[in-house]
């Protein structure tokens, strides 16, 4: 299941930066100091072909490699748009990319797109390059966004109605609680119709039916919770472990000393996909009650007189090791405690 995004090493000879905004490209060629900006269209993205043959003297791009930031929408039609005409690309992220170019004062597109390819150039051999993941993932991508968006939304209109009932005079209530009611109620509606659609999306590719399936078994890992680790991890595609998925998810533990003044304590990064985070967070929980291995691991450890939420984060770090075990093997989860003598 783990055929993951590794390409035999090429030997790149050109490195192009594209610095990507809303409505236009602007891109770099490193070792021709060459700059030219065009449209963020289908139509750009065909002059950007051409220019790069015309200037390389090739039609063979074989041994170009591009690179730009994600940007999510904005840019997903260029890479939709590179891996049809197999040209080697990657999306690296953005926090990434700035904190690789030192102290900068100043900034436009043009400098930004030759920063990018000279970080291209410097990190040539250990750059990945990235493949998009199957249409399926792509579309739940945004269904989740959405879905978050509306949860949060709903959250925040809950609450404020419910402080104003609390504290606001009789007066004031009248017509703005039934308002707050409507809202909330289209928000339930809306967010049924967004799940409707990730049910869905599941159903009609088998793949992905299956492996979510696969790692329901497991308990904690519900029907949501699944889809978000299937797309995120790009259904299994997208990390070597599930360890670098942990510290993707912001639950794996690091060190903080240096010398012999500085001497933190070991705890988890603010980097990290925070929405993941939570998901886990909910499916660590809801396992180490309703999992008889994980609830006994629970208790065990708050007698040792382990921090509750360390003790959660263990458990979260255990479900994601399972979760990954189950897609390699592609078998269903065994319960060894149902086994046990």
């Amino acid at each position: 299941m783990f055929h993951l995004n590794t390409f035999a090493m090429k030997h790149y000879k050109y490195f192009v930066g594209i610095d990507v905004s809303k409505t236009s490209l602007d891109v770099f060629i490193h070792s021709l100091n060459l700059h030219r900006q065009l449209s963020n269209n289908r139509s750009g993205y065909d002059t950007l072909i051409r220019w790069l043959s015309r200037s390389l003297e090739t039609d063979d791009l074989s041994r170009v490699l591009v690179c730009f930031e994600h940007t999510g929408f904005y840019s997903l039609a260029l890479s939709v748009y590179l891996e049809e005409k197999d040209i080697t690309f990657a999306m690296v992220a953005a926090l990434e990319l700035k904190r690789s170019m030192g102290i900068c004062r100043g900034k436009n597109d043009r400098v930004d797109a030759q920063r990018i390819a000279n970080y291209t150039y410097l990190h040539r051999q250990t750059l990945q390059p990235t493949r998009l993941p199957a249409k399926a993932v792509l579309q739940l991508q945004p269904l989740l966004a959405l879905r978050d968006r509306l949860v949060r939304d709903r959250v925040g209109y809950y609450v404020t109605q419910k402080e104003q009932r609390r504290f606001l005079l009789p007066c004031q209530l009248d017509g703005l609680q039934d308002a707050y009611a409507n809202v909330i109620s289209c928000m339930d509606a809306q967010i049924k119709r967004v799940e409707q659609a990730i049910r869905q999306v599941v159903e009609d590719d088998q793949e992905l039916k299956q492996m979510l399936e696969l790692i329901s078994g497991i308990k904690g890992v519900g029907f949501l919770v699944g889809v978000y680790l299937i797309t995120y991890t790009h259904n299994f595609t997208r990390f070597a472990t599930w360890r670098k998925f942990a510290c993707y998810a912001g639950i794996a533990p690091f060190e903080w000393q240096s010398g012999t003044s500085v001497r933190g304590k070991t705890k988890v990064s603010p980097l990290a996909n925070k929405q993941v985070k939570k998901m886990l967070h909910m499916a660590a929980l809801g396992a180490s009650r309703g999992d008889p291995e994980l609830s006994a691991y629970y208790q065990k450890r708050l007698a040792e007189g382990k921090n509750k939420m360390c003790v959660l984060n263990m458990v979260r770090n255990k479900l994601v090791a399972r979760v990954f075990a189950v897609a390699a093997r592609k078998t269903a989860y065994v319960e060894l405690m149902r086994y046990a003598a």
